[in-house]
């Protein structure tokens, strides 16, 4: 099996991690800007950006994503360095979403338009994230979550996704319509994307096991001293 992946092309795993923060920052204010509703995993921050406006999407996003990272520590009841690795990028993210809100506008709005940015912006998180669990890097802490409480709880990643985004948009809907008299930023495409992203990232990350193999470059700059040397 490792000599099949050496004869894969190799996938760095920074650069898949930087696509990844920026088609998923992207991908979650297309979808939002498609009038489908945003994703599961931005719900939760969005309805405390529309309930408590004095903090920014970005802002709330990466005091939600504080909130994961230490859910995980406490979970794993220990103090885990790359968690804070995490936090880091996460920042980037949360940060890109506050650029791309400023100039999603631009884009020609309509019907037919709604439907492939709505198309357009579940590939694109779907395919962020399978990058990202890939990427052998500290990731977005939106994205890491679900990945670590699987590794913690045994249960397979497809459905603690589902469940995690299930509950995300449960409690956006709580806060929306109890603050707010009705739902805001949940569309049906939001329930779709919960519903099935968890599987979609599934087959995405299948495939791009097969087609590369994915490292980061002091790693591979040790194996070949390794071998230079041996």
């Amino acid at each position: 099996m490792e000599h099949e992946e050496h004869k894969l092309p190799l996938f760095r795993g920074e650069l898949a991690l930087a696509i990844a923060v920026v088609i998923n920052s992207f991908g979650v204010v297309l979808m939002l800007y498609s009038g489908a509703g945003i994703s599961a995993i931005s719900s939760v921050p969005y309805a405390f950006s529309e309930v408590l406006t004095f903090f920014s999407l970005g802002t709330w996003t990466y005091l939600f994503q504080a909130a994961l990272i230490l859910t995980l520590m406490i979970l794993r009841r220990r103090f885990v360095l790359s968690y804070l690795f995490s936090f880091a990028v996460g920042f980037v993210f949360s940060e890109l979403l506050d650029v791309h809100e400023l100039w999603i506008q631009v884009l020609p709005a309509g019907l037919g338009w709604y439907v492939v940015y709505f198309v357009v912006s579940y590939l694109l998180i779907c395919l962020g994230i399978a990058l990202s669990n890939r990427c052998k890097l500290p990731i977005v802490p939106t994205d890491l979550f679900p990945r670590e409480l699987a590794q913690i709880t045994k249960i397979s990643y497809p459905k603690i996704k589902i469940s995690f985004d299930a509950t995300c948009l449960i409690v956006t809907a709580g806060m929306t319509f109890l603050f707010l008299g009705h739902l805001e930023g949940l569309g049906i495409g939001t329930v779709l994307a919960a519903l099935t992203m968890g599987k979609v990232i599934g087959l995405m990350g299948n495939w791009l096991d097969r087609h590369f193999v994915f490292d980061i470059y002091h790693r591979r700059t040790e194996e070949a001293n390794v071998c230079k040397f041996s």
